[in-house]
């Protein structure tokens, strides 16, 4: 979901569902923006989020996954990486981004992904959910997860379910 292509945020009933907020502390305005972006869509959904706070992006894998084995229903993973003049940006981008997708699939439950990788500091600024920014990357990331939630809640209650 990324600019004027993003999907509309539909109101889903997110009542019952708990989510972890795993908030990367890099970067302080950038990742302030994200974590009060994500928390008001998930008090809009009405599910309940419990931050946890880690050092950064790296981090974010190991955490989400404990969260959701202890369990939370959905996690939402928030950092940022701006790219610099050494090969990190590249390691720890691809660390976050396949760890938490190795996250969800293996513990078979949703993670949003508000993981910022930026060239530089003003597009994260941009898309923190800040005054004056053009998108809210942490509400999307908690859209995303609570609205997979739902789904999946469905799914096993056999509401999603279709015959064959």
């Amino acid at each position: 979901m990324s600019g004027a292509g993003a999907a509309e945020r539909e109101l889903v009933d997110g009542s019952g569902i708990r989510v972890a907020v795993v908030a990367g502390q890099w970067h302080d305005v950038i990742a302030t923006g994200l974590l009060e972006g994500a928390q008001r869509e998930i008090e809009r959904l009405g599910a309940t989020a419990q931050v946890i706070p880690v050092p950064g992006s790296f981090e974010l894998p190991v955490v989400a996954k404990a969260a959701l084995e202890s369990g939370f229903d959905a996690a939402v993973a928030l950092g940022v990486i701006i790219r610099g003049g050494t090969p990190h940006f590249e390691y720890v981008s691809d660390a976050a981004t396949s760890g938490l997708t190795r996250v969800a699939i293996d513990t078979g439950k949703p993670v949003g992904f508000g993981v910022l990788t930026l060239d530089d500091e003003q597009q994260g600024i941009d898309r923190a959910g800040l005054p004056g920014s053009k998108e809210d990357k942490g509400a999307e990331a908690a859209h995303a997860a609570v609205a997979t939630a739902v789904t999946l809640r469905g799914l096993r209650d056999g509401a999603g379910a279709s015959a064959s």
